[in-house]
């Protein structure tokens, strides 16, 4: 379980206290500078941050860096790396210094990652002439070898930031499928998310921020309710069934 109390990022965070469930997939929604992706690289351990913050027993607060990327894998908004270099080289870079595994089970787990994300036939090529999304693409598969449980046991956090963004419709079903893998894994799921249909269907936890503060937690049927989001999003929903699922259908 990874827990956060009175959790605060100068002004762009105000104090949060949360505790998000193992090996479940919670969402963080809220508009546009909501405090989103702050939350996610505080929990992430690479922005500096008052209160505290714990992966189970351990305190983020007293472990290094190296450490911490045995915890927890983290997918920032996208960047490129400085030197351009094979695929395959920059998956190496992710896998982890903890390997106690076979080389058959480790090979196995690059074949399963680059299969489901279909990037078995770019690994000889650069990053730097991928197209966005196929380099998002990438950048997932990098994450996912870094807290893949059969490689890694110590692995608890796989923390994403809007991965689906440079992804087109067809990609994302392949980040639902590696999303729904790692929590069965038993490893927990945070996303940055825009689509609240997707939240409303997919997310077991959700937390809805705005303007800093947490405004909502709780499932996703407890959090968006019209109310919350015409609150928080400044326009008006209506929440109906179609074909047996919830759907969210926002005034124009």
């Amino acid at each position: 379980m990874i827990q956060a109390h009175n959790l605060s990022v100068g002004t762009r965070l105000l104090p949060v206290s949360l505790s998000l469930p193992e090996g479940k997939l919670t969402h963080i929604i809220g508009p546009n500078g909501s405090g989103k992706s702050t939350l996610l690289a505080a929990l992430s351990g690479v922005m500096s941050y008052q209160g505290s913050i714990k992966v189970g027993d351990l305190d983020l607060a007293q472990m290094s860096l190296p450490d911490i990327a045995l915890l927890r894998a983290y997918l920032a908004q996208s960047a490129r790396p400085a030197f351009n270099m094979p695929v395959y080289q920059f998956l190496s870079l992710s896998i982890p210094n903890n390997k106690q595994c076979s080389d058959e089970t480790l090979n196995q787990a690059i074949a399963e990652i680059t299969e489901l994300l279909n990037i078995n036939t770019m690994l000889s090529r650069t990053v730097h002439h991928l197209s966005g999304g196929e380099w998002q693409r990438v950048r997932l598969a990098a994450c996912c070898l870094q807290v893949w449980r059969p490689i890694n046991p110590l692995a608890r956090v796989l923390i994403l930031d809007e991965p689906a963004a440079p992804l087109d419709i067809g990609q994302e079903k392949y980040l639902n499928e590696l999303i729904d893998i790692v929590t069965r894994q038993g490893t927990s799921v945070i996303v940055a998310n825009h689509d609240l249909n997707t939240t409303l269907r997919r997310a077991d936890y959700v937390v809805l921020l705005a303007n800093g503060v947490m405004e909502a937690v709780g499932t996703s049927e407890e959090v968006l309710t019209q109310d919350n989001i015409s609150s928080v999003y400044k326009t008006t929903v209506k929440k109906i069934e179609f074909e047996g699922k919830p759907l969210l259908i926002f005034n124009e």
